[in-house]
């Protein structure tokens, strides 16, 4: 079993929806998944070196794991008992933890900050033994192919966030 990152891109009005009805919103995501729809897409396991990456970057905008969040988390460990307690009881989970979202404003600037980059820019100056020192699933981090494959999603990430920005459109973010 593998952990991947997911987005849906949702407008305004479904956001809003998504807010004050995750059941909503979650089968809403599934049928878009599953329909294969251009307003969904996946990192599949390259989620957390993309993020890494990105961050390493300066990039500001956690495009990934997005910037708000539909569920209040407790303020603790995140690897704590009492996280795991309160997960384990979670209604709005949607495979690992509830899922967050981005602004139509922060995907605007996302995908402007995006367009700018290059599957070489993102990776140049790296060593794969960073992602293995701060433990970036998947993993193993052994050499450059392992950064090439996380760079590689690059440009669909790049054409996903360009089609919100200019739907202004907003962005359900979630790991499953």
């Amino acid at each position: 079993m593998s952990m991947n990152g997911n987005w849906l891109r949702v407008s305004s009005d479904e956001l809003e929806q998504a807010r004050t009805d995750l059941d909503w919103a979650y089968e809403l995501a599934m049928t878009e998944r599953d329909d294969n729809s251009e307003r969904w897409a996946a990192t599949d396991k390259a989620w957390n070196g993309l993020d890494f990456l990105l961050d390493r970057l300066g990039f500001g905008i956690p495009l990934v794991l997005g910037a708000e969040r539909f569920v209040e988390l407790p303020d603790v460990e995140p690897d704590s008992e009492e996280m795991f307690d309160f997960l384990e009881n979670l209604e709005d989970d949607w495979g690992y933890g509830p899922p967050s979202y981005l602004t139509p404003v922060q995907v605007a600037t996302a995908a402007s900050r995006l367009a700018a980059l290059t599957e070489d820019g993102l990776i140049r100056g790296v060593d794969p033994q960073e992602l293995k020192r701060a433990d970036i699933y998947p993993g193993p981090w052994e050499g450059p192919s392992e950064l090439a494959w996380v760079a590689h999603y690059l440009p669909g990430v790049q054409t996903f966030f360009a089609a919100a920005a200019r739907d202004g459109a907003g962005v359900i973010c979630w790991l499953d």
